[in-house]
């Protein structure tokens, strides 16, 4: 029985454990911020360079509570006039007939326009940096890796537009993107890639299908591969997005992982997430390179939050 014992206890021993397979952030083991290392006061003056016409537009959607969203997420609003229906009160309180709007919202923020901190999506129970969920993930807020930690992203920008290399409107549900459709969309249209970029895809999705069929823009996406993640990584952006809801196709090419994406971009390279960026007008007015700015809400501990980012040319 001892000698079971010892060969199983042995056999365990020699099986890597995730510790051992980890592989810690080339910033520091202690590091929380990912490729926003990346960001330098030469980088962010290179970025406002990019401003030549004085031109600027939001790259978030505007969220309407009813619109769908990765279940059981959801947005409810309401506005409240708080105690105006007790005049003499107000006037006590303020000493003239003040009124009022407040507003209270339930709601994900991982809904619509939004940024994945690099604690949103892991593999088995590990997060960037080998940061184990059950250490740092608390019901009250996450510990480590919240969006709080976020600098503000401030650099070049870069679109490349899928939809018009491919020579359509917008790409078709589940349609896979290539690492070899965004060197060629990238080169036809002038694209370089530099180290701390902002990179953005347009597939076209949204603006051709959230109003008109919200029901098909919920449930399927357009989206990059497993292996344009890693071709996308290997590019060493401080952000990569799109302008669908999750960045990678749904349902996933056959072989690839759902959402796996994630992982090679936020667990393995702390390259953030933007999802559900509003690239129509940069498509249509052929706005290939910009200064890419945001400065998101800091809610200590919170895992994604919903973002209003500024391209400006």
């Amino acid at each position: 029985m001892r000698v079971l014992v010892f060969i199983m206890v042995s056999l365990l021993m020699m099986q890597p454990s995730l510790s051992d397979e980890c592989k810690t952030s080339k910033w520091g083991p202690k590091d929380e911020i990912g490729a926003a290392n990346l960001i330098t006061d030469s980088s962010v003056l290179a970025a406002a360079g990019l401003i030549k016409k004085g031109k600027r537009h939001g790259l978030g959607i505007v969220i309407n509570p009813d619109m769908p969203s990765f279940p059981p997420r959801f947005t409810k609003l309401q506005v409240v006039q708080p105690n105006q229906h007790f005049r003499e009160t107000q006037e006590d309180l303020f000493g003239w007939p003040i009124s009022a709007n407040d507003d209270i919202v339930q709601m994900w923020l991982g809904t619509g326009p939004q940024i994945d901190s690099l604690g949103h999506l892991g593999e088995h129970g590990q997060f960037y940096n080998c940061n184990m969920g059950k250490d740092f993930a608390a019901m009250t807020g996450m510990t480590k890796l919240g969006i709080e930690k976020i600098p503000p992203l401030v650099g070049r920008g870069v679109l490349v537009d899928i939809a018009a290399y491919l020579g359509v409107k917008t790409l078709a549900p589940g349609q896979v993107i290539e690492a070899e459709q965004i060197k060629a969309a990238a080169t036809q249209q002038g694209v370089s890639f530099q180290k701390g970029d902002i990179i953005l895809l347009h597939a076209g999705y949204t603006d051709a299908t959230l109003d008109s069929n919200p029901k098909q823009w919920g449930a399927s996406i357009p989206g990059i591969s497993n292996a344009a993640a890693v071709y996308l990584a290997s590019l060493e952006p401080v952000a990569v997005g799109a302008d669908t809801w999750g960045l990678e196709a749904v349902p996933p090419k056959k072989g690839d992982k759902v959402f796996y994406g994630h992982v090679t971009l936020l667990k393995e390279n702390g390259i953030y997430i933007l999802e559900t960026m509003n690239t129509g007008r940069l498509a249509k007015e052929k706005v290939t390179e910009f200064m890419f700015v945001l400065g998101q809400a800091k809610l200590q501990g919170a895992v994604q939050m919903i973002i209003n980012p500024i391209a400006l040319w």
